[in-house]
Order: C-alpha cells, then sequence, then structure tokens
C-alpha cells in the first residue's frame, strides 16, 4: 500500500483530501468567469459597470465569500499535502490537518467580515 493511500486512512484526513480536491474545482469554475468580467474592462466602462452593479447583490457577495473560503481551503490542503510528501511529516499529519482547517476557518471569517461592513 502506498504512503498516499495509508495517509488517507487516517481519520479526517479523506476530507482534507476532498476539501482540496472540490476547492480545486470550484476555482476551476470561478477563473473564467473572473476573466470574462476582466475582459469587459477591455470593451468598454459601461459593460463592466453592469457586471459590477451584478457583483453588489446578496447571492453574488456569498458566492464571493465561498469562492474565498475554497481558495484558503485549496492553499491550506495543499501545504499540507507539500509537508507529507516533501518533509516526511507523517506523523506531524494530525497537527497540519487541524492547522489547515483552522487557518481555512478564520480566513473565512475575516472576509465574512469585511463583507458584512
Amino acid at each position: 500500500m502506498s504512503a498516499h493511500t495509508k495517509s488517507l486512512q487516517r481519520p479526517g484526513s479523506w476530507r482534507l483530501y476532498l476539501a482540496h480536491r472540490l476547492s480545486g474545482l470550484a476555482l476551476a469554475f470561478f477563473l473564467p468567469l473572473h476573466f470574462l468580467v476582466l475582459g469587459q474592462a477591455l470593451t468598454g466602462a459601461a459593460p463592466l459597470q453592469t457586471l459590477l452593479d451584478v457583483t453588489r447583490t446578496p447571492a453574488v457577495r456569498v458566492l464571493e465569500w465561498a469562492v474565498v473560503v475554497a481558495l484558503a481551503a485549496h492553499l491550506a490542503a495543499g501545504i499540507r499535502v507539500l509537508c507529507i510528501e516533501f518533509l516526511a511529516w507523517h506523523a506531524l499529519q494530525k497537527t497540519l490537518s487541524t492547522l489547515a482547517i483552522a487557518f481555512t476557518t478564520l480566513f473565512g471569517l475575516a472576509y465574512l467580515l469585511v463583507l458584512i461592513r
């Protein structure tokens, strides 16, 4: 059995594995839309302003928060994977998992405070 398969058998590890994959997919869907909006800036101010007005709706604010949380989750889980793969920190996997979850939660809450203001 490979080290990667063994690491997925640890409690909670598969959740971070899944979070890393799903957050990557969320970012893959977001980036083309983001580039589309940036491309509207090249065509003129009016089309860009129309799209920016849409971003002020509550539904888009919630989606924006979800993208920021997905980015934080992807970053934290990715750093965890890099530490396990390249630094052989298998014994510290539970601690790394907890730190990844804490980082994502704190980052998400901080951004939520920014959106509420």
